[in-house]
């Protein structure tokens, strides 16, 4: 039989799933794309081009440096904080979001499933919520914080009245939808009244 008390708790928990803010690691929270054309740079020979990292498909040569990286012990964990993402979460924080960590991880460096986790607990808490996976559209939230256009709009695609916050990086400049609002690290103030507009719905 249900008492009174389960029914106050299944209504507390529906009222914490609305209020997830979910945020992407890589390129929002950790400093993927500069740590990565670094470590290109070291391998890389005098003679070849500048790399590029904002191109759509890089050539089948880096991209097989690229997972020479990631499958380094330590590289993942490694990853420096990045402001402009921990800025938007202490702002969802103190707006009240529950926040989860939505990220992909290559499928076949399974030490990067275990460093990802390791970063979070390291940079965000032993009990943050991390959610690994390779469809960031089929997870839950209310909020997305993320760098990349392409999980930007699949994620949109099947929340149509979700908020998009996206950190401002030269790959996503062209990027806009009226979902999304863009971070350039001046206009918090815009984040905050957005998150406080969606939470009170």
């Amino acid at each position: 039989m249900s008492s009174q008390s389960d029914n106050q708790s299944d209504i507390q928990s529906d009222d914490q799933a609305i209020n997830i803010a979910l945020f992407d690691m890589d390129g929002t929270l950790a400093d993927y794309h500069d740590s990565m054309v670094r470590e290109l740079a070291r391998l890389s020979c005098p003679t070849e081009p500048v790399i590029d990292l904002d191109q759509n498909s890089p050539p089948d040569y880096l991209r097989a440096r690229m997972d020479l990286i990631k499958a380094r012990p330590g590289w993942w964990y490694g990853l420096e904080p990045l402001k402009s993402g921990f800025d938007i979460l202490r702002v969802a924080e103190n707006v009240g979001f529950d926040i989860h960590i939505l990220t992909k991880a290559p499928r076949n460096h399974s030490l990067a499933w275990k460093e990802k986790v390791e970063w979070c607990s390291r940079h965000l808490g032993p009990d943050t919520n991390v959610h690994i996976t390779q469809d960031k559209g089929m997870v839950y939230g209310t909020v997305l914080v993320d760098d990349t256009p392409d999980f930007m709009l699949r994620w949109l695609r099947w929340r149509p009245r979700g908020l998009g916050i996206m950190p401002v990086a030269s790959y996503n400049a062209a990027f806009s939808h009226p979902s999304v609002i863009r971070y350039d690290g001046t206009n918090l103030d815009e984040v905050e009244e957005a998150l406080q507009r969606v939470k009170r719905r």
